[in-house]
């Protein structure tokens, strides 16, 4: 069967050789060089099984291999949000209780701490239970607040600030401080009244700022028509800005608190109260003091 497909193939080849070159004989020679171009079946068939076996090694090896990746990744990925905050949690705690314990220490009398429990000292009770310093420090700043409620504490918090006040250093940088925390957690304070949008720095762009008071005194003279002061805070740090009089007019009320005010600030935008009702933008509700 194969030497009649060969015959075949070289009768059609004669008559397209004879229609191209009518001077072109079949030899054999012409007959080697045919048989020669023709792929031997075997080699081909060899080079297939070797492909194929080459393919099926690499799939194993990379399949292995990948299923391991994807299994540790999955793993990874699991662990990382409860693994995370514990290390946090034990980081900080163990940071803490490196400062409170010698504290402690030094604070309980020999005696006491050489006292006997049974099976371990105090001093061991300190030395060796986690989380004992953080203990101590809520118990301790607990004790301070209730101490501030009364007449003796806020005494002795007026002549602490007094000796800190005193300190050019630390003066600089507490009583910003201290002034920037009262004038956000009071709300009874009547230091900033509302949060309000003003265009500033020029016309088309908003701020954020705090409405203070109306103009009065010379302020209100010089500007005649009815301004209101309005303090531009700066981000992310606002106990710095800018004191600008605005006419009544043009500015935009807004419902959220002085304290959401200034967490906007403080977070530079990131940090924004949901609207909860839109219908006093633009009002003039506001109550502030007469002229």
């Amino acid at each position: 069967m194969r030497a009649v497909v060969i015959v075949r193939k070289l009768y059609s080849s004669s008559r397209q050789a004879n229609k191209a070159n009518p001077s072109f004989v079949w030899n054999r020679s012409n007959v080697t060089k045919f048989n020669s171009s023709r792929p031997e079946p075997n080699v081909t068939s060899k080079k297939l099984e070797s492909d194929k076996s080459e393919h099926a090694e690499k799939k194993h090896t990379g399949g292995f291999f990948g299923w391991l990746r994807a299994r540790f990744i999955a793993g990874l990925v699991i662990a990382t949000p409860i693994v995370v905050p514990i290390l946090l949690i034990v980081w900080i705690v163990s940071i803490i209780d490196e400062r409170i314990k010698p504290i402690l220490r030094s604070a309980i009398p020999q005696n006491v701490r050489n006292l006997d429990l049974g099976f371990f000292t105090v001093d061991n009770l300190i030395g060796y239970t986690p989380g004992i310093g953080v203990l101590f420090a809520v118990i301790a700043l607990t004790l301070l607040g209730a101490l501030a409620a009364n007449l003796l504490g806020r005494t002795l918090i007026r002549t602490s600030e007094r000796v800190v006040e005193a300190v050019p250093i630390l003066r600089t940088l507490y009583t910003p401080l201290r002034q920037l925390v009262e004038i956000f957690s009071d709300k009874e304070s009547s230091s900033f009244k509302e949060v309000v949008l003003v265009e500033y720095p020029k016309e088309g762009t908003w701020a954020v700022g705090f409405l203070t008071s109306r103009a009065r005194e010379e302020i209100a003279v010089k500007l005649e028509d009815s301004f209101v002061g309005v303090f531009v805070p700066t981000t992310p740090n606002p106990t710095s800005g800018f004191l600008i009089y605005v006419p009544e007019d043009k500015i935009r009320h807004l419902n959220m608190s002085v304290e959401d005010g200034a967490k906007l600030i403080v977070s530079a935008g990131v940090v924004v109260p949901k609207a909860t009702d839109q219908s006093g933008l633009g009002s003039d509700n506001v109550a502030l003091p007469e002229k």
